[in-house]
């Protein structure tokens, strides 16, 4: 388990090479570490010892599995809002006391307040009263939904290793999920799902301990998690990496406003450099003109910049005008979305209740 306060570690050779396999995906097995440990050539005791020190400090946020949340029934958005400066972070800590709030962050635009919010299938309020009630409640001047209309990438996997180069690209970019998606999960998929989602023991057998409170054998865990995969409702069984800590410093959001006839085309191009890590075609609006958004992920600024340049003449929108970039600056709340579990049902109550609604402290 991660300390209290968490160790000073600068990750070493052996480190960044485990952190890439750990991002990559865990196999689906009783013993995934050991199989890690045959990819990193390394014994197993001396990875799970790495592991705890890289998760002691916070470098690993959690290893899980990363559920699709489309295909598990909730509804998501990404949502700019405007705020006064001086009542930014009040703002912040009421939208970032939705449970389905997993990023929340303040970025260098009038929009200074960007979050991603799920709303749980078969809410009461929906996407767009939940909003509403954000948005009054945490006095936000204007709140802008915006939505995925295409995925082309989503593939959040740093590159520790070789500190890539400009225009490095992706041998083969991910495949953009299908837009049908598949069945929704059933009571019995739910009831697993919040045993998995849960982070993942670092011992031999970690699924055995997962799965023992509930008295659950491995090989049941094992049996939902491949249909889980083999159904889309699981993208894969990794690591998220904390990216500040990680050494990827600067966090980029470049949107462009590209002619819409050329979407089809220029998405794909964008998404296959390496350090694109999300890939999105969003709504516009008359104070918001941008149609696709490309997240960058490097080490520096600099770097950040680079990639961006090397986008825009890999596409051709090379005038300043049809492209911005809004740098992340304060992180106030990120985290693993949790599925199924009763915090969304109880915000909704306080909501229609008129109540006061929680308030999101950051942990030191």
């Amino acid at each position: 388990m991660a300390t209290a306060t968490p160790v000073r570690h600068t990750p070493d050779a052996a480190d960044r090479a485990l952190l890439n396999e750990l991002q990559r995906g865990l196999a689906l097995t009783a013993a995934p570490y050991a199989e890690i440990a045959e990819r990193v050539e390394m014994p197993e005791d001396e990875v799970l010892a790495r592991i705890r020190v890289l998760k002691d400090a916070r470098i690993v946020r959690q290893i899980s599995p990363i559920f699709d949340t489309r295909s598990l029934g909730y509804t998501s958005s990404l949502v700019a809002a405007r705020y006064p400066e001086d009542r930014l972070f009040e703002g912040a800590s009421v939208v970032s006391g939705h449970p389905g709030v997993s990023h929340n962050y303040r970025r260098t635009h009038a929009f200074n307040l960007w979050f991603t919010v799920a709303i749980a299938p078969g809410a009461r309020l929906g996407l767009e009263k939940t909003l509403d009630i954000l948005a009054r409640e945490s006095g936000a001047e204007s709140m802008r939904l915006l939505p995925t209309l295409r995925l082309y990438k989503i593939n959040v996997q740093l590159d520790m290793t070789d500190g890539a180069a400009r225009d490095a690209r992706d041998a083969a970019p991910p495949e953009p999920k299908p837009d049908t998606p598949p069945p929704p999960p059933t009571d019995a998929d739910r009831d697993m799902i919040r045993i998995l989602q849960q982070d993942l023991p670092i011992e031999s057998r970690p699924l055995a301990a997962l799965g023992r409170p509930a008295g659950l054998s491995e090989d049941a865990l094992l049996e939902a998690l491949a249909s889980f995969e083999e159904r889309g409702l699981m993208r894969r069984f990794a690591a998220v990496l904390n990216h500040r800590k990680a050494g990827f410093g600067a966090n980029g959001m470049a949107v462009w406003r590209a002619p819409e006839e050329q979407l089809e085309e220029l998405g794909p191009r964008m998404s296959a450099f390496k350090a694109v890590s999300h890939c999105y075609k969003r709504p516009t609006y008359p104070d918001w003109p941008y149609n696709i958004f490309t997240m960058v992920h490097a080490r520096s600024k600099e770097a950040c910049e680079e990639t961006i340049e090397a986008i825009a003449e890999e596409t051709g929108l090379t005038d300043p005008d049809q492209r911005a970039v809004l740098y992340s600056t304060y992180e106030f709340k990120k985290i693993r979305l949790r599925y199924f579990t009763p915090e969304y049902d109880q915000w909704e109550e306080l909501a229609l209740a008129g109540a006061p609604l929680p308030r999101w402290t950051k942990p030191a």
